[in-house]
């Protein structure tokens, strides 16, 4: 069947490649320079297996920004553009979801549209009773960035918001695409299936929350925080996983996410998901304060990236981190080692990118990953503790 995937970003160019070993794909988005590389099957996000796939499997895929071409015919439409987090609405920006949705409706009255955009609880009904069609369900994705494909072809569980027909057959069609045989199933309705993405994004959130604010603990009291997690994660019912202390949560997802689950409970009653927020801002303040104790003259920042074998550093902690250190005193310079970064200056702090002229220039370098290049550093700080993600 003929599949489009609007959007071609970490979660589009994943399923759009997943889908077009046995369908016919094609990836619409407006990103001229995404759209040549993908038709030169050259991939524009890091992802090794996304990378691979171009080089060894034959795929039905096709990228372009013709909307027109795109939407005709196509039998499913996944949506899989941005949807920012507005503070001054306190809601997701989804007008990219409504302006695809817009064309979709000009050129194809009968195709069914699957939302992955991650959006706030009881959006789909709303768009559904707004544009006056039922053919539109929600499934939510669970996709690490750099992982994006592999955890298409393996996929935790495959969720789908459209009890209906329509959803079961979105649902098959994923769990065939999969290399999981025992892949479990959830149809429930769309409302219930986007509270399962923000509540789940909410709780990995919860425990970057929970094991930061254990390190401050140990951290203030001359504890040995690596003893007290390896103590407490022995217990099965914790688990010994996503317990590596950072300098707090950040990327793309979490603090959009959990932004919008507070926003969703109104005048419903909660304490836990405001803590959550204000702990992951008490955590960037703590390591602000932490470093500025030593009395550095020149502060280095080892990557703006989130984690390893990652290129996105939206919303990273270290650039909270790094506004507080600069508003808080004007004595301390502050450089960066950011290769991916071919310019001089980021946000007004100047970019050093010959590494050992980085590290000589720096007091205290602040790294919220180690890698083999700080291993056995003295100027290191970091809360890094198990060197993973």
């Amino acid at each position: 069947m003929k599949i489009t995937v609007a959007g071609i970003g970490y979660v589009g160019l994943s399923i759009a490649t997943l889908l077009s070993q046995d369908n016919e794909v094609i990836a619409y988005d407006i990103d001229n320079t995404k759209i040549n590389l993908i038709n030169k099957r050259v991939s524009p996000i890091e992802d090794k297996d996304i990378e691979t796939f171009f080089k060894t499997k034959k795929l039905n895929l096709q990228a372009t920004d013709n909307y027109k071409l795109a939407f005709k015919d196509s039998n499913y439409i996944i949506i899989c553009t941005p949807t920012n987090y507005d503070e001054k609405t306190n809601e997701f920006d989804t007008s990219s979801i409504e302006n695809v949705i817009q064309k979709i409706l000009r050129i194809n009255s009968f195709s069914t549209i699957v939302i992955k955009s991650t959006v706030p609880v009881g959006y789909t009904d709303k768009i559904k009773e707004q544009y006056k069609i039922n053919s539109i369900i929600f499934s939510p994705e669970f996709l690490r960035e750099g992982k994006a494909l592999f955890d298409n072809l393996y996929p935790s569980r495959i969720v789908v918001g459209g009890d209906t027909l329509k959803g079961i057959a979105f649902a098959k069609i994923l769990k065939k695409a999969s290399l999981k045989k025992d892949v479990e199933i959830k149809i429930m309705t769309s409302s219930e299936a986007e509270a399962v993405k923000l509540f789940a994004n909410t709780y990995l959130a919860l425990r970057i929350a929970f094991f930061n604010e254990l390190d401050t603990f140990a951290a203030s009291t001359n504890l040995n925080s690596k003893n007290i997690i390896d103590g407490i994660s022995l217990d099965s019912r914790i688990g010994n996983y996503y317990n590596n202390p950072s300098f707090g949560y950040g990327g793309y997802c979490l603090p959009k996410d959990t932004k919008q689950l507070r926003s969703n409970y109104k005048n419903i009653p909660e304490n836990l998901i405001s803590a959550i927020i204000n702990s992951n801002e008490t955590r960037k303040k703590y390591i602000s304060e932490s470093i500025l104790k030593y009395n550095p003259n020149v502060i280095g920042i080892y990557r703006l990236t989130m984690k390893k074998d990652s290129t996105n550093f939206r919303e990273s902690a270290i650039l909270d981190i790094m506004k507080y250190i600069n508003k808080k005193t004007n004595k301390v310079r502050i450089i960066i080692y950011e290769p991916l970064l071919n310019i001089d200056s980021f946000n007004g702090f100047e970019i050093v990118n010959d590494f050992n002229a980085f590290q000589e220039q720096s007091d205290i370098i602040l790294a919220n990953r180690v890698d083999k290049r700080l291993k056995n550093n003295e100027k290191v700080y970091t809360r890094d503790i198990y060197n993973i993600n």
